[in-house]
């Protein structure tokens, strides 16, 4: 996982800067992707889907940090539980409509110097199980992307967790009910069309 940010954000940072519009960097982002991804291999990538990029979905929300947050354990995919704790929560407007989302740091990636800015958003929406993956899509922060309180949601950058591909390999945190969005949120990537 550790890696597989890490890429993300290489990526990004240089299609932004080699790119002239928005719609043009998330479809080379979208490509790098897909091209680098650490789990979906060879014809299987034939298979990966994504939304069109829709500028709609990218929103500023407003940050309120959290005080004196405790150690959450959140259940995952598999047998082993991962540590969180609340970083804060990010309310913005999507189709005229408010909304909020909780934002989470990871016990384990703090203690790597590499990581211990990393943010992790995980939510479902009313998409989830139907257009895309039933147990919910990830979105990556870092504390940096936190500006006078301020912070850019872009969910055409929403991807899938790793046993959204293969089952029983992965430990993927599973979105907490308080990120359960009431809205479709079409926007990054689509549940894998290969059954596994």
């Amino acid at each position: 996982m550790k890696n597989f940010f890490a890429i993300i954000t290489l990526l990004f940072s240089s299609v932004c800067l080699a790119q002239t519009s928005y719609e043009d960097s998330l479809r080379t982002f979208i490509k790098s992707y897909v091209q680098n991804h650490e789990v979906v291999k060879g014809h299987d990538k034939d298979h990966m889907q994504f939304y069109p990029v829709d500028k709609g979905y990218r929103v500023t929300a407003d940050f309120k940090p959290a005080v004196n947050s405790n150690w959450l354990s959140f259940k995952t995919s598999g047998a082993k539980n991962k540590i969180f704790k609340l970083y804060g929560t990010l309310s913005f407007r999507l189709n005229n409509q408010p909304h909020r989302l909780n934002v989470y740091q990871s016990q384990e990636l703090m203690l790597d110097e590499s990581y211990k800015n990393y943010l992790f958003l995980p939510f479902t929406d009313s998409t989830s199980g139907d257009e895309t993956y039933i147990s919910g899509r990830y979105l990556d922060l870092t504390t940096s992307d936190i500006k006078n309180n301020k912070v850019i949601l872009d969910f055409n950058k929403t991807y899938n967790p790793y046993c959204a591909y293969v089952n029983g390999t992965y430990n993927c945190p599973i979105p907490p009910k308080e990120n359960a969005l009431a809205v479709a949120i079409r926007a990054g990537e689509k549940a894998f069309s290969n059954s596994h």
